[in-house]
């Protein structure tokens, strides 16, 4: 799973393999760690809950979750659709915009490094 951090918004990006893994199991994760000690650390995590009426933001240190609906991670692996995108409203910071999506393979790599990745939909577009 990729985590790109930009300004007031988070993009999670998931493999063919973890999308299959959050629907089985209800959650996927990775951490990255910062230094030897085991709290030099960050997870970032994106579940899944059936009673769930909108895409929630988790944060509680060293752990940054997104939860979505169920049934809105069921339709989208089975789909065309690349992501599910929401907005969290912050009060007095503003607003977050979260994103989850599919990782598409880069057209500019070799295979090796797309393993695991979404078919490209441009793959074999003539400019």
């Amino acid at each position: 799973m990729k985590l790109r951090i930009k300004g007031n918004s988070l993009r999670f990006r998931v493999t063919q393999s973890e999308l299959a893994k959050l629907v089985e199991l209800g959650r996927v994760e990775e951490t990255i760690y910062f230094g030897p000690e085991p709290d030099c650390r960050l997870t970032y995590a994106v579940e899944h809950q059936p009673s769930l009426s909108q895409t929630a933001l988790r944060y509680q240190a060293p752990e940054v979750t997104i939860v979505l609906r169920t049934e809105e991670v069921k339709a989208w692996e089975g789909s065309s659709q690349v992501g599910i995108y929401s907005t969290v409203d912050l009060g007095e910071r503003g607003l977050l915009d979260i994103l989850a999506e599919k990782d598409y393979a880069c057209l500019d790599l070799s295979d090796a490094e797309n393993i695991d990745t979404f078919p490209n939909p441009s793959a074999g577009a003539v400019c």
